[in-house]
């Protein structure tokens, strides 16, 4: 599913749990699970970033 058009690159810098495409979207970019993806947002928040860097600590 394509994302809405009207979003900015800011959407990209934060992680939406709620939204079952953007978890899709987020799991396959950072090569990780969606349990993965939840445990790392949990830990650090939902920062791309932050989420980017923690994921490689694992």
């Amino acid at each position: 599913m394509a994302d809405d058009p009207k979003k900015t690159g800011l959407d990209r810098k934060l992680i939406s749990l709620s939204e079952p495409h953007e978890v899709q979207s987020w799991t396959q970019s950072l090569g990780c699970t969606a349990e993965q993806l939840k445990e790392a947002v949990g830990a650090v928040g939902d920062s791309a970033e932050a989420v980017r860097a923690y994921l490689k600590k694992k």
